[in-house]
């Protein structure tokens, strides 16, 4: 089974993501199936910034308790201009010097100078490089404190592309050949790419479509017509979404929420300090986990039965096939006697025909040959016949040996001589099979 499979059917779980719009939070609580997605709820707190965190803050504990979804904890999209993403290529290193290496790396990613920064990374998850978010610690910390007032418990600060890489992968696999993905945004028109010349690309531009999309085409070395896709054509689509729930430029929030319900398929790049991480309750689980033990009990047990059943089959079978063993030895023997007389009879058939046939043989040859044409020799074999003697009608006797239906491609073996009575010959002419091959 293919990687992408085995990632479907271990997508399985609830999760909430927050992304940061402007002065506006946007939550969504998703259920992940191997089936499908379902969009249980969405929430919208506008004026975020310049309401009491407490305010806000018991919207969201509302609606997670609408949803009963209290014991979730968020992951929180950053965005995307207010944090630098890189692409590192790190061939050969293992995992346990990775974290070493991207540390080495960081002194030339770091865009703020003598500012203090905060990082998040992780592999990506066809393992061939690493995803790398940066951001001011003054912004992380400032959002961290904001979500701790309104008591909001979030597990991760991440990026666009992080979670982008994970939820095109969930349950679908991104196009081949590569492709780019442009989502217009608070800030400008966000562009999430792959290829093979660029396996991740994340940027945010001010410019028009046609002209970003030309930018980051020549960078992706994409020239296949049809690369540039809405982020909702890579994402799979919702099975189910609320009544009155507006899914429309939605796409970062949606794909947050997947990579929040299914965080072992995700990438892990977190920019929240590790001392201020919330983990969703795992008590929920406990009934899933009890039915999924049951559930692979059953299974080893229905296994087990028809291991148990195939080999009793099995044994009666056997005892079958050696009760009849013996009477299928009698019948075979039996058989090849069969064949054996059959075979002799043929034979005893076809050599009854030869006379038959040398005798019409004979008769055709008196009826053809005759006076002045006398035989002093006569050599009949069951392919062929030779005939030596005297005729005066010369080069006519292959004409009339060819017409006759015994006899064909008759030629003279020797040239003929001129003597007393006419002309001497020797002729040898094919015998056309008239013995049947088979007894009637």
């Amino acid at each position: 089974m293919k990687t992408g499979e085995w990632r479907k059917w271990l997508a399985a779980g609830t999760g909430v993501g927050i992304e940061i719009r402007g002065d506006r939070l946007e939550a969504m609580l998703v259920r992940v199936r191997p089936w499908g997605v379902q969009v249980a709820g969405m929430l919208s707190i506008e004026r975020f910034r310049e309401r009491p965190a407490a305010d806000w803050g018991a919207e969201y504990a509302s609606f997670l308790r609408e949803h009963g979804a209290s014991h979730l904890a968020a992951v929180v999209l950053l965005p995307r201009h207010e944090l630098t993403v890189r692409y590192v290529s790190l061939p050969g290193v293992s995992s346990k010097d990775l974290p070493a290496a991207v540390e080495f790396q960081l002194d030339e990613l770091h865009p703020y100078g003598e500012e203090e920064a905060l990082h998040g990374w992780a592999r990506t998850l066809d393992g061939t490089g690493v995803l790398i978010g940066i951001a001011r610690a003054e912004l992380i910390h400032r959002y961290a404190a904001w979500f701790a007032e309104a008591g909001i418990r979030v597990a991760a600060f991440t990026f666009s592309a992080a979670v982008l890489h994970a939820a095109t992968r969930l349950l679908t696999q991104p196009p081949e050949g590569g492709f780019l993905a442009l989502e217009e945004g608070p800030a400008g028109l966000e562009a999430y790419g792959e290829s093979a010349a660029r396996p991740v690309f994340s940027a945010v531009f001010d410019l028009a479509p046609e002209r970003a999309a030309a930018l980051v085409q020549a960078e992706l070395r994409l020239n296949e017509e049809g690369a540039v896709r809405r982020l909702w054509e890579l994402l799979p689509a919702p099975a189910a979404v609320p009544e009155g729930v507006e899914l429309g430029g939605r796409a970062l929030l949606y794909a947050t929420a997947m990579a929040a319900a299914c965080p072992w398929l995700a990438v892990k790049a977190n920019l929240l300090p590790e001392h201020q991480r919330a983990s969703s309750s795992r008590a929920v689980y406990i009934p899933t986990l009890a039915l999924a033990v049951l559930l692979v009990g059953a299974l080893a047990a229905l296994v087990a039965y028809g291991r148990i059943e195939d080999r009793r089959y099995l044994a009666a079978l056997e005892q079958e096939i050696a009760r009849w063993t013996p009477q299928a030895a009698e019948v075979r023997e039996l058989e090849a006697k069969l064949e054996e007389l059959r075979a002799r009879r043929q034979e005893i058939y076809q050599f009854r025909l030869r006379s038959r046939a040398d005798l019409d043989a004979l008769l055709e040859l008196t009826r053809l040959l005759e006076p002045p044409t006398w035989l002093a020799s006569l050599q009949l074999s069951r392919t062929a016949v030779q005939l030596a003697g005297e005729t005066t009608r010369g080069p006519e006797l292959l004409r009339l040996l060819d017409r006759s239906p015994l006899f064909g491609a008759s030629q003279f073996t020797t040239p003929m001589t001129r003597v007393a009575g006419g002309e001497s010959f020797a002729i040898r002419a094919e015998r056309e099979a008239l013995v049947l091959e088979r007894t009637p």
